[in-house]
């Protein structure tokens, strides 16, 4: 019997995907946690009959990749599949990078979900089939050039970007899709689009991963602490 921890912070996600797993795995036993802590107590509980960490990028308790950094270094010998609602071709490939085992959408169908984690938990690992089409991924060296944030020109690159724009920037740092920050800043989706169109362009990066590493996440918080919620957004 192989025993998985779902980490997400959506109850209702848990609930499906935990259904999903008992009906296509079913001597499969599941434990779930909201946030990382939970998850970090439950792996420490668990000692050595934890299996599979299924883990969302957007724990409340961590911050877009660094969840899987944590994780990775408390628990190196864990294998860890991100969930995410992200598609995004490069925070896949950097997750694979930090040491996970599997990437699975959340929007992925649950008999393709169902096959994931049978590859997982044979030892595989898992990318989504429109990644694996394309040319063979980076070596881990690659995958450190690409994602290295160049060196700003200015004291603080953050001081080219807007307020919304910050805000926009902190959904990225947590692995939100472009959806979900629309729906959370009541913004239309396209206009999320923009703003991250203009992050990039005035970090000097070219993909969200870049601009997450290129964001001094302390200062970006400092910042957002700062925004008073009366004044007017520049979108």
């Amino acid at each position: 019997m192989n025993t998985l921890m779902v980490a997400d912070d959506h109850p209702l996600f848990r609930e499906a995907i935990g259904a999903a797993i008992r009906a296509g795995l079913p001597n499969c036993r599941l434990l779930e946690a909201g946030s990382l802590e939970d998850a970090l107590k439950g792996i420490a509980e668990e000692s050595e009959e934890l299996d599979l960490l299924l883990l969302d990028l957007g724990l409340p308790d961590a911050a877009g990749l660094a969840g899987l950094e944590r994780l990775r270094e408390a628990c190196p010998a864990l294998p860890v599949v991100v969930v995410s609602a992200e598609r995004e071709r490069n925070l896949i490939l950097e997750s694979i990078a930090l040491g996970a085992v599997g990437y699975i959408p959340k929007s992925t169908p649950r008999r393709a979900m169902l096959e994931a984690l049978r590859q997982v938990l044979s030892g595989q690992i898992y990318l989504p089939p429109d990644i694996m089409r394309r040319p063979p991924s980076p070596t881990l060296e690659d995958h450190a050039s690409f994602a290295a944030p160049p060196a700003p020109e200015a004291p603080s690159p953050l001081d080219a970007l807007t307020d919304k724009q910050l805000e926009v920037l902190a959904r990225l740092v947590r692995g939100d899709a472009n959806k979900v920050i629309a729906r959370d800043l009541d913004i239309a989706e396209t206009t999320v689009k923009t703003h991250v169109s203009a992050i990039l362009r005035k970090l000097n990066v070219g993909s969200r991963v870049q601009a997450i590493l290129a964001a001094d996440q302390g200062e970006l918080a400092t910042r957002l602490a700062r925004l008073s919620p009366t004044t007017p957004q520049h979108d």
